[in-house]
């Protein structure tokens, strides 16, 4: 994981918008939010970013 998508990642987690294990509306966020590297992420890396998530891993 970049440290790019991991600031966005926490970005989108610091606004409180959604539950971060909601991929879909987290992809939405990051795209409103011109978060291009993070959604890419998501489609290609769902398991890094649940272990990120639950365990603060990179």
């Amino acid at each position: 994981m970049s440290e790019t998508v991991k600031k966005q990642i926490l970005a989108i987690r610091d606004t409180g918008l959604t539950n971060m294990l909601d991929i879909r509306t987290v992809q939405h966020i990051a795209n409103d939010r011109s978060f291009y590297e993070l959604v890419v992420y998501l489609e290609e890396h769902r398991r890094e970013y649940a272990h990120f998530i639950l365990t603060g891993e990179a």
